[in-house]
């Protein structure tokens, strides 16, 4: 997952400053132009203790001391969060009150660079609060997200919604090709005047007023949706407990299962958390049938219980919300609205690349069901093949044809190896970079590993933590984000960060991967890239601030590297000896490089049409009754195999409705048209080279939103993208899939 999990809408309830700004002791702008007056209101911003007997100061009240400002969270309290949000939220207005009322005519430096630079206290505290609520919460940090949630949209509104601000914004943005502004400036402009209008800035104030109420609406909406699914995920792993149901899981499985139950208190027993998909990684291997269907069903009905935890009433309102809110706004739908900005422009323009996509993924699937079904029939199961028995006949089918299982492979992917001896080789090799671990930047959870990063210079470029182990405090899936944002106005360096939830192991064993689990290590480090290499100076364009359809191209970009031929050679050793993986068990995996594909290329487009179903919803439309939705949604696309369920159901999509990916999921497949051309061109001119990567750096990771993406893309290639890498790749190509964007 990309950058932050975050909507627009709800990256502005959690990281509003860093959108709109930065750092109160930033450096004077290096653009030029003149630096923007200090607003007056800031030294009148409290700076006291928290309120707590020790008289202990806030440690966000003022700019981090350690290297490249990382947040301390070895002084960093969960008390410490709720006073900085509201004091940064305090602070913030102030400041935009000071832009607004100033008797200065309207300049790109005191009104759009103002604007960067506001909310310094509340970028600090945000970014540092989103990082935690996601990966290491608990009930005092979920509590203080649904009290400041509605606070919080209210917030966002004060500012998109402030009428003597806007006119100021496009006061700017009318005159900037007479203010002698270079690209990046330009660019800046574009984006606030944007930013305001579909905020709702040129609304009548009648208008307003609904809309601030329908976003604070959706603002609880969505807390109340990661609350339960969170609560849904832990209260729905599968506890077994006779050690007859674990047949076929490796001692290194079962280790992880006991730990897991210890913690929990079901010493005895054995217990496997979910993670985000539908299909669980232990159905590859539970040889007993019925607790594979047990399994299956803990991960498809874990918020669909009708208890406290169940989302379907939650997610038919969410959607309801969004669609009056785009109506409000002028847009036939929330997904008219959402793609208005993207590269993909119109539901239609995505909804078309992803249906010419279903015949071909759809017969292939059914293609590898018969594989399955064959091999059931031969080994007497008489029964027919379903959803849960899947991933384990997957696994024996690519044994039974490629004489391959995870088994034979997981051992040469050990984790730390996979990581500096692939995923760091692979980055040194393209972009010249080094890393060197640091034990002495505090950390929010002992799982976490931070390094400091060289450019190929030998300076400092950035930091990067990992943290990669699966928690019941953790949300699903894996995603990147910031800590600090990049920004040479504000003479900030990156702090960067990849969270994923791989099976931890029992003390004293290795953490062995799967090769899905090696390519979201390259894929999450993509995201990573994007944010360190970030060479701009305004933060609101730094980074992974690009459009959604754009933000994946850099990570599934990157996932090329963990196959390609080097750095596999470099990073698949055997953990026990170091021997590198023998040439014949390379060549099988090599030989399974579609296997499945029909599956995966099926589960992924139900999802992403069930996501644009929700959200080409109209605002007239009554309710929907959340399953009837669903069947009725795959069934007008053509998914007529039920064998391959979607890979999140509507009821735990978090992508969608906390994740960032509202009428968005999409994106992953139009980036991956991008990145499968991208590496087509890599291959055309040397591969993995540090010209290559130089260039590519250069001109894609380094730009963040200073361009515009097709543009920027169309530079770097000296073509517009193909879509023919991409079916060649999923193993989908035929005579009739052609096309492009």
């Amino acid at each position: 997952m990309s950058s932050g999990r975050l909507s627009r809408r709800v990256r502005d309830l959690l990281i509003l400053a860093a959108l709109l700004g930065g750092c109160a002791h930033a450096a004077p702008p290096t653009t030029g132009a003149p630096a923007a007056p200090a607003p007056t209101a800031q030294a009148a911003v409290p700076t006291q203790p928290t309120p707590t007997t020790s008289g202990r100061e806030n440690p966000f009240f003022e700019p981090s001391t350690l290297p490249f400002h990382a947040p301390p969270f070895d002084k960093i309290h969960d008390s410490d969060y709720k006073p900085a949000i509201e004091a940064g939220m305090r602070q913030q207005l102030a400041q935009i009150d000071s832009i607004a009322n100033q008797s200065a005519a309207p300049t790109f430096a005191n009104t759009l660079v103002a604007l960067e630079r506001s909310g310094a206290l509340l970028t600090r505290v945000m970014l540092a609060f989103n990082d935690v609520t996601s990966a290491n919460t608990d009930d005092t940090l979920q509590a203080v997200l649904t009290e400041e949630a509605p606070k919080l949209a209210a917030h966002s509104d004060a500012i998109y919604l402030n009428g003597k601000l806007f006119q100021r914004v496009k006061s700017v943005y009318d005159r900037r090709e007479s203010l002698g502004l270079d690209p990046e400036q330009m660019q800046l402009a574009k984006h606030y005047y944007d930013e305001f209008v579909r905020e709702g800035a040129l609304l009548p104030d009648s208008d307003k007023v609904k809309l601030r109420a329908l976003n604070q609406e959706e603002s609880k909406l969505s807390t109340e949706f990661q609350n339960k699914l969170l609560a849904g995920t832990k209260a729905g792993a599968l506890v077994v407990d006779d050690s007859s149901g674990l047949a076929g899981l490796s001692p290194a499985d079962i280790a992880a299962a006991v730990q897991a139950a210890k913690k929990r208190g079901l010493a005895g027993k054995w217990v496997f958390p979910l993670q985000n998909t539908t299909q669980q990684p232990a159905q590859a291997y539970l040889k007993d049938r019925a607790v594979r269907k047990r399994l299956f069903e803990a991960s498809i009905m874990r918020t669909e219980h009708g208890d406290s935890n169940d989302t379907r009433a939650v997610i038919r309102q969410l959607a309801h919300e969004r669609a009056v809110r785009a109506k409000l706004l002028g847009y036939p739908d929330y997904a008219a609205y959402s793609l208005a900005d993207e590269m993909a422009k119109t539901p239609k323009a995505a909804i078309g690349l992803l249906t010419q996509l279903v015949p071909p993924a759809v017969a292939k699937a059914k293609g590898e069901a018969a594989d399955m079904q064959k091999l059931i029939d031969q080994q007497g199961g008489g029964f027919k093949l379903q959803a849960w028995d899947w991933q384990y006949y997957a696994e024996q089918v690519r044994k039974a044809q490629y004489d391959l299982d995870d088994s034979q492979i997981r051992p040469y992917f050990e984790l730390n190896r996979v990581l500096e001896d692939g995923v760091f080789y692979a980055a040194h090799m393209l972009y010249g970079i080094t890393f060197k671990e640091r034990h002495d930047i505090p950390v929010y959870n002992p799982d976490v590993r931070v390094f400091e990063v060289f450019d190929a210079d030998g300076s400092p470029l950035a930091l990067f933590y990992c943290d990669y182990f699966k928690r019941d405090n953790k949300q699903g899936g894996a995603w990147m984000d910031n800590l600090v944002q990049q920004s040479h106005l504000l003479n900030m360096k990156p702090v960067v960060y990849n969270v994923a939830n791989f099976t931890k192991p029992a003390p004293g064993q290795p953490a062995l991967l799967t090769f899905d689990d090696v390519t979201t290590m390259f894929h999450e480090f993509g995201h990573a890239l994007n944010g360190m290499f970030s060479n701009v100076e305004y933060p609101s364009l730094s980074g992974a601030n690009t459009s959604r359809d754009f933000v994946e191209f850099p990570s599934q970009f990157n996932e090329h590297w963990a196959s390609y031929p080097e750095v596999f050679a470099h990073y698949a050793r055997n953990y026990e000896t170091g021997a590198p993986m023998p040439p014949e068990l390379v060549a099988k995996i090599r030989k399974t490089r579609t296997f499945n594909q029909g599956f995966a290329t099926t589960e992924y487009l139900e999802a992403a049409l069930l996501d644009m179903a929700w959200h080409t919803l109209k605002a007239d439309q009554p309710l929907q009754n959340v399953d009837s939705l669903e069947a009725a949604a795959l069934k007008s696309y053509g998914f007529d195999i039920p064998q391959v369920p979607p890979r999140y159901r509507s009821s735990y999509f978090a992508h969608i409705w906390d994740g960032g990916y509202a009428a968005g999921y999409y994106a992953y497949m139009w980036s991956e048209v991008l990145d499968d051309d991208a590496f087509a061109w890599f291959q055309q001119h040397g591969g993995l080279t540090r010209a290559n990567g130089q260039r590519y750096r250069d001109m894609i990771l380094s730009r963040g939103h200073t361009e515009d993406e097709a543009e920027m893309y169309r530079a770097f290639a000296g073509r517009d993208p193909s879509i023919e890498p991409l079916l060649e790749n999923r193993g989908l190509k035929t005579g009739g899939a052609s096309g492009g964007e």
